[in-house]
């Protein structure tokens, strides 16, 4: 780290040698005027800029050199540095520079150093204008909402030494060539992380090896691809960092980089590299950082361990094929802080040197298969060179998180693990541990907020209450549960157990029936994470429950919890999630619901929920998921679902008693994939509108894990049941590839809209049960990707259209009980089905109908719809005549075959979800890493 500042200070020192930086807003420069060219070109350049906050209020008046974020050279007035970046995180603060850049920067002919970053452009492209700022030593772009391609012209600035375009917040920036790059002879520092590189040639490497002086290169998440270039002559005689994580490489390990002996932050994670870690990475004399983590292919064994290390902080080789023993040398690693060996091969014991190793804060070896007990160090016989330690965990004194979950350890929970006081997360769970915690462990750890003791069997004496003294902590049957507890007695009283559970950020999620404490509020004041769903709780939802003032899940679903839902969870200002599905709760959806500004998934299905949709859940701006179904709502769905909660995914109303018509407004939800108003007494014609909805106008296909209220790797995992194939399917970890329209059951007339067929991506569609009449349109094999269709028991009349036997994906059709007539087409797809999907329409005739058509056309000729083809289907328990059906033409070019066969069929799926649940648990827990407890 120390060579990293080194290299920053030295950096900022080049480029700002002949500049006097202002640190504050309006200071002027003593003696010092602006050139009136300078002026001018700045007063025009504002005036291209929107700056609805009045940034920019200081420029006025003659010398610009004291106006915010310019600075002039001291000698000449001249214009050096224009830094105008958002001092604020993204969405916080009033900043957010926005409108177009003027080509009148090019006349200030002096310009050294112009940052932009963090604001807002809107996909306004990067101007070329400025590679005429010949002068230019550094250029910030990041985040800013630029798009389009980078243009080359960049390449002029030859004494450029700092360039940052990256575009995590904004996506949309792409370079075509890597050679204009050549011409910034003078680079050192380039950053370019989530710019689509997936079109540079392969040599992009080789390229980038012609920039003598790099000291830092960041290409993470950039869309590069194929083998990682080998060099034969590595040029980075000075490049310190190095990031190409996120990147798909598929390729062998690039050996290459232990020949760079300034090397000292190396970021290689998930680029689904293979081979062995080269032993030369424990040499590097300066190197502080490694990850290497979620490649899934690199090897290494226990020798790795071995090197002097002598540098190193930062450790991470998760999720690859580490293998044998933790070797003792590995105390020699002085200066490590953050160590991680989840989900590898290593085996034996832990090595008491560990104890050594003063600096840890983050040890996670979980996921491998360690046997014995815990080492002798947590019984305090290590020291770190200060003499003898108390019987305690002393030697890890700095120690946040500790993970030694899913190994074979036996043995006891050693007391001396309550001396770590900085201790947030503690996850011993799923080994063979027994014996007695209590209040010796855990009193002291104040900042604990996670601890998972799961899958052990460990007693609980907290020392108070002899009733109370028993808490058996229950193994679980499946790793996504939460920690499990059960309170031996009638009743759960949290009294005696505040002080063991008060900073526990999950702390019980199984108890025996009963209700919950009127004063959980009281035991657990800074509880974070509530999980208490799937038990047999009974009473009403506590008012004091609105006095946890850093709570942001409450999950009380699936239990009998009856009474009203309290208006004190209004006060509840940081919750993001609240399910309290499935129970018996009654009374109406109070409006203090509508200050939660930050919710972002609401469940309370399945209950008894009556009255109108209150209108304060207009406030709601950040919800994605609404899913009211199954209660006693009713009145008339209200315009303002689709004028004010613009982010929704999933709209579910389904099973109420709503009236009147479809609000025509709800088209305006331009991220809705989900919309389910099935079972109501909804009339008039569907909205054409509908077919506006541009998250189901497209494919989905990228699974986006949808998960709410994340703590420190803990969080709410979104789920949904779809009716689906006249079944109820839960969605979980594939819901944000699903699209589905379900109006069936209520009373709704007019012809088919033909406008749906606008939604590509659609991939349910179930309109039965209501009054449509007219035709099917030949235009519905525009659906492509549709899996289920269900137009049954409707008015529909006229033929079939035979371009469905295009619908190469579709595996359940329903429409019997109509007024069909004519010849039922029997090509393609539309020859898998049986009679039951067309009975009921006299007119119909043709297999699979046992009646025969007289001369009816068989529908030859018929051309293939435009459009692609590809289906993502995500159905997590698709029975098998589905299955087949689906894949018989519709997967004949066994291109995505393998990936469906895992999704569709859960029982093969679930080792490759096991798999998939550990990576994206690892990414979520990067962030935790650097936080620290509130």
């Amino acid at each position: 780290m120390e060579r990293l500042i080194f290299l920053a200070a030295s950096l900022v020192i080049s480029i700002f040698s002949s500049i006097t930086m202002r640190l504050t807003c309006n200071a002027a420069t003593e003696n010092v005027t602006c050139l009136p060219s300078d002026r001018r070109a700045l007063l025009d350049f504002k005036n291209g800029l929107n700056d609805p906050e009045n940034v920019l209020s200081s420029w006025r008046g003659a010398d610009c050199c004291g106006w915010r974020g310019i600075v002039c050279d001291n000698v000449t007035g001249s214009v050096t540095v224009i830094d105008l970046h958002n001092p604020y995180q993204l969405g916080y603060g009033l900043w957010n520079l926005s409108g177009e850049i003027r080509p009148s920067l090019v006349q200030l002919e002096s310009l050294k150093h112009l940052d932009l970053s963090s604001n807002e452009f809107g996909g306004i492209p990067i101007p070329e204008f400025l590679g005429s700022l010949k002068n230019l030593q550094y250029l910030n772009l990041s985040n800013s909402g630029f798009s389009g391609t980078i243009p080359p012209n960049l390449g002029n600035l030859s004494r450029l030494e700092f360039l940052d375009v990256s575009n995590q917040v904004f996506p949309g920036l792409a370079v075509d060539h890597f050679q204009w790059i050549t011409g910034l002879v003078s680079l050192k520092h380039l950053d370019m992380n989530s710019v689509d590189l997936s079109l540079v040639s392969a040599n992009w490497l080789e390229v980038l090896n012609m920039l003598p002086d790099l000291t830092e290169l960041h290409l993470s998440a950039c869309g590069l691809s194929g083998p990682i270039p080998y060099l034969n002559r590595v040029n980075f005689t000075s490049l310190a960092v190095i990031d190409l994580s996120f990147n798909g490489f598929s390729s062998m390990f690039p050996d290459w980089l232990v020949n760079i002996s300034t090397l000292v932050h190396a970021d290689l994670s998930n680029c689904m590299l293979r081979g062995r870690i080269p032993l030369g990475f424990g040499e590097l004399p300066d190197l502080e950082f490694l990850n290497l983590a979620l490649n899934g292919n690199l090897s290494a064994s226990s020798s790795l361990f071995r090197g002097s290390w002598r540098s190193i902080k930062v450790l991470n080789l998760a999720s690859n094929k580490v293998h044998g023993e933790l070797p003792a040398s590995i105390g020699n690693m002085v200066s490590l802080t953050d160590f991680d060996l989840f989900d590898n091969d290593v085996e034996g014991g832990i090595p008491s040197t560990i104890g050594s190793l003063c600096k840890l804060v983050n040890l996670d070896i979980s996921g491998n298969k360690l046997t014995g007990s815990l080492p002798e160090f947590l019984e305090g016989t290590e020291n770190c060179g200060v003499g003898p330690l108390p019987a305690s965990l002393g030697s890890l004194q700095n120690l946040t998180d500790l993970s030694l979950a899913a190994n074979r350890l036996n043995g006891t929970l050693p007391e001396s693990i309550g001396q770590l006081q900085e201790l947030v997360v503690l996850d011993v769970s799923s080994n063979y541990l027994s014996g007695i915690v209590g209040e010796t462990h855990f009193s002291k750890l104040r900042k604990l907020k996670i601890l998972s003791l799961s899958s052990n069997s460990f007693i609980l004496n907290d020392g108070s209450d002899p009733r109370m003294r028993l808490c058996i902590l229950i193994s679980q049957t499946q790793a996504s549960q939460s920690n499990s507890c059960l309170v031996l007695g009638s009743h759960l009283q949290l009294f005696p157990l505040k002080r063991l559970f008060q900073p526990v950020a999950r702390s019980i999620a199984k108890i025996l029936p009963g209700p919950i404490p009127q004063n959980i509020s009281g035991a657990m004041p800074e509880l974070i994470f509530l999980s208490l769903s799937g038990n047999q709780l009974t009473g009403e939802i506590p008012a004091s429950i609105g006095n946890m003032s850093l709570i942001s899940v409450i999950d009380l679903s699936s239990n009998n919890l009856t009474g009203t839902i309290p208006s004190s969870i209004g006060k509840c200002s940081y919750l993001k999630v609240v399910d309290l599905g499935n129970n018996n709760l009654s009374g109406e959806i109070p409006n203090s619901i509508g200050q939660l500004n930050q919710l972002q998934s609401l469940h309370v299905k399945n209950n008894l929920i009556a009255g109108n949709l209150p209108l304060s859940l207009k406030n709601l701006s950040s919800l994605e998921t609404l899913d009211l179904g199954n209660n006693k709502l009713e009145g008339a769905l209200p315009p303002w679902l689709g004028e004010s909660l613009t982010s929704l995914r999933i709209l579910s109303l389904r099973s109420n008693l709503f009236s009147r018509g479809i609000p025509s407004s709800l088209s305006n939800l331009t991220s809705l994939q989900v919309l389910d108003l099935a079972e109501n007494s909804l009339a008039g014609r569907i909205p054409a509108s509908l077919g506006d909805l541009k998250a189901m106008a497209q494919e989905q296909l990228t699974n986006e894990y949808l998960l709410y209220g994340r703590y420190r790797g803990v969080y709410y995992e979104e789920n949904l049941v779809v009716n689906l194939k006249n079944q109820s399917q839960k969605f979980t970890k594939t819901l944000s590839l699903v699209t589905a329209i379900d109006l069936s059951g209520n009373h709704l007339s007019g012809d088919f809209p033909v406008e749906l067929t606008n939604l590509h991506g659609l991939m349910v569609l179930n309109l039965s049960r209501n009054h449509i009449s007219g035709q099917v349109p030949d235009s519905i094999s525009r659906l492509t990707q549709l899996a289920s269709l269900d137009l049954s028991s409707n008015d529909l009349s006229g033929t079939i259209p035979a371009s469905m036997e295009f619908l190469s994906f579709l595996g359940y059709l329903n429409l019997s009980n109509n007024n069909l007539s004519g010849k039922i087409p029997d090509k393609g797809q539309m020859s898998t089905f049986g009679s039951n999907a067309f009975e009921g329409n006299p007119g119909l005739c043709g297999a699979p109908l046992v009646v025969t058509c007289h001369g009816e056309d068989s529908g030859k000729g018929v051309n293939p719809p435009n459009g692609n083809n590809v289906v993502y289907d995500i159905n997590d328990g698709i029975i098998d005549r589905w299955f087949y059906l689906s894949i018989g033409l519709g997967f004949a070019a066994g291109i995505i075959a393998p990936y469906l066969v895992l999704v569709i069929r859960k029982p093969w799926s679930d080792q490759y979800f096991n798999f998939v649940d550990k990576v994206v648990s690892k990414l979520l827990s990067v962030g935790r890493r650097a936080q620290t407890a509130q």
